[in-house]
């Protein structure tokens, strides 16, 4: 999945996420938990936003993602920042760094894009081989109630300056997995360009989560509600991991 489409429309259809908050959280997070951001990876950065703002927030930050577009918008709006920032293409899966690094961040249910549990375990493998032994890794999860109950069968419009966008979803309740398609109609003169891309989430439970971290040498510290410090409700749509290595691998 290249995510070519998408990369061109994604900060467009994503104008309604706060970035500088989420940058605050980050390290309100990492202040509960006495942890040094340090060296940070942005795994699945995509357009680079959230990277950008930990840069600016003085954090040495690397970027890395799957998709060559994706990368590429993320190097162009650092450069028009007037940053400097390193970016690696690489599946989660596939992630390796010839160091340690302090500290990792996966946001925007990135994860979720990950449906089968094998290649996520394997993900977090390559997580916990890169950490440093007092590391952590923070990542957020769209939840089992969002896939069921928000996204589930239903169709979404997006009408932005830039593009009209249909998201239908397909689900699939045995094993919590979404199937999108995304129809994207670009304005031109008397008409529209339309281009399509499809992709799946699949949401875990905090069971299977637990599991696939335990197995990858990891070790669950704590869970939150989306964007606080309180505990997970029935209804939450996305939740907060926060993670570091377990101490007999230490």
């Amino acid at each position: 999945m290249s995510y070519s489409y998408f990369a061109d429309y994604y900060d467009g259809l994503t104008g309604d996420v706060d970035y500088p908050a989420k940058a605050e959280y980050f390290l309100e997070l990492c202040r509960l938990f006495d942890h040094k951001p340090g060296l940070t990876v942005d795994l699945a950065c995509g357009t680079g936003s959230f990277t950008l703002e930990l840069k600016k927030r003085g954090i040495d930050v690397i970027g890395a993602d799957m998709s060559s577009d994706m990368l590429t918008q993320a190097q162009m709006k650092t450069s028009q920042a007037g940053e400097s920032i390193t970016f690696i293409r690489c599946k989660m899966q596939d992630f390796v760094f010839p160091g340690k690094i302090d500290t990792c961040v996966c946001t925007l249910d990135s994860v979720n894009h990950i449906t089968s549990k094998k290649e996520l375990e394997k993900a977090f493998c390559r997580i916990n081989e890169c950490l440093s032994d007092d590391g952590l890794f923070i990542f957020d999860a769209n939840t089992v109630y969002k896939h069921r109950e928000v996204l589930g069968d239903n169709c979404f419009i997006f009408d932005t300056p830039d593009v009209f966008c249909a998201w239908q979803n397909n689900y699939n309740e045995k094993n919590n997995r979404v199937i999108i398609t995304l129809d994207f109609f670009e304005p031109r003169k008397g008409g529209y360009i339309r281009s399509s891309e499809q992709f799946s989430e699949r949401a875990y439970t905090h069971k299977e989560m637990e599991l696939m971290l335990g197995n990858s040498g990891l070790e669950l510290v704590k869970i939150f509600d989306d964007m606080s410090f309180d505990e997970p409700k029935e209804n939450s749509q996305r939740e907060i991991y926060v993670v570091r290595k377990r101490k007999n691998e230490q």
